[in-house]
């Protein structure tokens, strides 16, 4: 079975961000898993516009964006959470694609203060469902995030290892299960 790809997407372009620090550890468990091929997005490299002229040619980074997302088999969010929501560059990159997102499964890695991101992720689930994806169950939640992680950049408690691996596990199975399907007849929104 050839290696499923997997697009892990970094939401927050903040200066002094902790996004990098979470997405570096779960790309890092990713590649643990030997049938995914890991493409890490970071938002913040990317220069998306925020107005689009629909009818215009699209720039060459949302062209650039629009291939690694269609080329990928399932994605997983790392989302901080902003005012009990998720990063306005994460909805915008988002928002400009359609068909990359349909038919494939979802995971999310939040964290957060005290809510470790959970209200940002269930938001996000729902902006999903309207782009016709599949978000998984299972989701792993880093609350005070800042206190969970060594001066190295590893989780101080290693049961979020576990988590990870559930969450993986739960995407590979969608992500063979949506792409046979794809395969055999294309999805229709």
């Amino acid at each position: 079975m050839s290696a499923l790809r997997l697009a892990v997407i970094i939401g927050s372009n903040r200066e002094g961000r902790f996004g990098p620090t979470v997405a570096r550890w779960f790309v890092e468990q990713a590649r643990e898993h030997h049938e995914l091929d890991v493409d890490l997005v970071d938002l913040a490299e990317i220069p998306l516009p925020t107005a689009i002229d629909f009818g215009a040619e699209p720039d060459a980074e949302v062209v650039d964006l629009g291939a690694r997302l269609d080329a990928a088999d399932a994605y997983v969010v790392v989302t901080p959470e902003y005012n009990h929501s998720f990063p306005a560059p994460l909805k915008n990159a988002i928002d400009l694609y359609r068909e990359q997102w349909r038919a494939k499964p979802v995971g999310f890695v939040s964290y957060g203060g005290m809510g470790g991101g959970l209200r940002a992720v269930e938001q996000l689930r729902l902006v999903f469902a309207e782009l016709h994806a599949v978000t998984v169950r299972d989701s792993v939640s880093f609350h005070n995030a800042w206190d969970r992680f060594d001066e190295s950049g590893r989780p101080i408690d290693e049961g979020c290892n576990g988590a990870a691996k559930g969450v993986l596990d739960q995407l590979g199975w969608w992500a063979r299960a949506l792409k046979a399907a794809r395969a055999a007849e294309p999805y229709a929104a």
